[in-house]
């Protein structure tokens, strides 16, 4: 691509489904050029050739629900262009307006300056994997959230389980089976549809963990999801949620990093010699967060693997066993230590983030053997 110039030029650009808007700021300059173009790829990619004949352009916008396609499609034209994470975006607390425009000429003035966070851009087959694991965890909660309806709609009319101590056990769905057919009118029919609907989700969740168990056993996701598996509180979904949504171990240079990234780490407000810490920040990856806590709830049981773990570590890289073996016995005491003092949430929380830093030795421990 002939270059006529190799000055700088920053693009910032808002962009949404019927159009995008960039501003433009050639080198040094104050006074950014703003340029309105519709939301197809075709016409930004005539824009960004028409401005490298003037200098190099490095283009940046927030990371939405358009997706990476626009990110993709200037990388395959040669030219610079990072997503940058929103919250993490320099704001003024008096500024209350917003529009297009504005926040474009923000993203360039902020890109130049160097004061935004670009997010790693996932290759297309991490991300078609990555949203087939988000797809099985918002069955999931679908589920839920349809069993506690069921139960409460019965409960309303009386109905009530008292064959065992939880619901959703073999004995129970045989009473909800035989209780659909006892019903009479309008409360037959709603319960008959839900407890369809139920069968359904729960089919769709079926065939959504043999695809996730066989794109676990393919490359490049195998020795990852093997390694994982060695920790206890790790299958094979919460394996591929953490692979998927890390990516490349690499671009943490320590386990802080990671954990910042989950959200798992305090929030701090100190100041001269007082220090404050709070509750975790819960910036980052919510998926992450989520998947290692209910992780961090497995070592409130005793130190000692059971038989499936142990099959699952057979054959997998010493190292890695041996960082699960460490994690397995330091975080079941760790958990028992602050539940004795502490709110036993925040005691799973902690050992969350010290999991997470076993998580990062094993993962660079793979990287290492490769």
């Amino acid at each position: 691509m002939e270059q006529y110039s190799t000055d700088q030029i920053w693009v910032g650009l808002d962009v949404h489904q019927s159009s995008i808007t960039a501003a433009v700021l050639y080198g040094d300059s104050h006074d950014p050029e703003v340029v309105r173009m519709r939301g197809d790829l075709n016409a930004v990619r005539k824009f960004f050739r028409r401005l490298s004949q003037d200098g190099t352009p490095r283009s940046c916008y927030e990371a939405s629900g358009a997706g990476y396609v626009l990110q993709r499609a200037l990388g395959r034209d040669g030219f610079h262009c990072e997503v940058i994470a929103p919250s993490l975006i320099p704001r003024k607390p008096g500024d209350r307006r917003k529009t297009d425009k504005l926040d474009a000429i923000r993203l360039a003035k902020l890109y130049r300056s160097g004061h935004l966070t670009p997010i790693a851009v996932p290759n297309e087959e991490q991300e078609a994997v990555r949203q087939l694991v988000r797809a099985r965890l918002a069955v999931q909660g679908e589920i839920t959230r349809l069993r506690h309806r069921i139960v409460r709609v019965l409960a309303t009319h009386g109905y009530h389980f008292h064959g065992t101590k939880s619901n959703w056990t073999k004995k129970h769905r045989a009473w909800l089976g035989q209780l659909r057919y006892e019903l009479d009118g309008p409360l037959r029919t709603v319960a008959g549809m839900h407890l369809e609907h139920l069968e359904y989700l729960e089919t769709q969740q079926r065939s959504m963990d043999a695809e996730i168990e066989r794109f676990s056993q393919m490359l490049p996701w195998r020795r990852g999801a093997d390694a994982l598996r060695c920790f206890r509180g790790i299958k094979t979904l919460t394996a591929m949620t953490l692979l998927t949504e890390i990516g490349d171990i690499r671009r943490f240079p320590s386990p802080s990093g990671l954990m910042a990234y989950t959200g798992l780490i305090p929030s701090e407000r100190s100041s001269g010699d007082v220090e404050r810490r709070g509750p975790i920040t819960r910036a980052g990856n919510s998926f992450l967060r989520r998947v290692l806590v209910e992780s961090a709830w497995h070592y409130r049981h005793r130190a000692g693997a059971d038989l499936i773990l142990k099959r699952r570590r057979q054959g997998q890289n010493p190292e890695v066993v041996a960082i699960a073996v460490k994690a397995q016995h330091r975080l079941s005491r760790k958990f028992w230590n602050l539940s004795q003092r502490k709110h036993t949430n925040k005691a799973v929380v902690a050992v969350a983030r010290e999991l997470t830093g076993f998580i990062w030795a094993a993962l660079m421990a793979i990287e290492e053997e490769m």
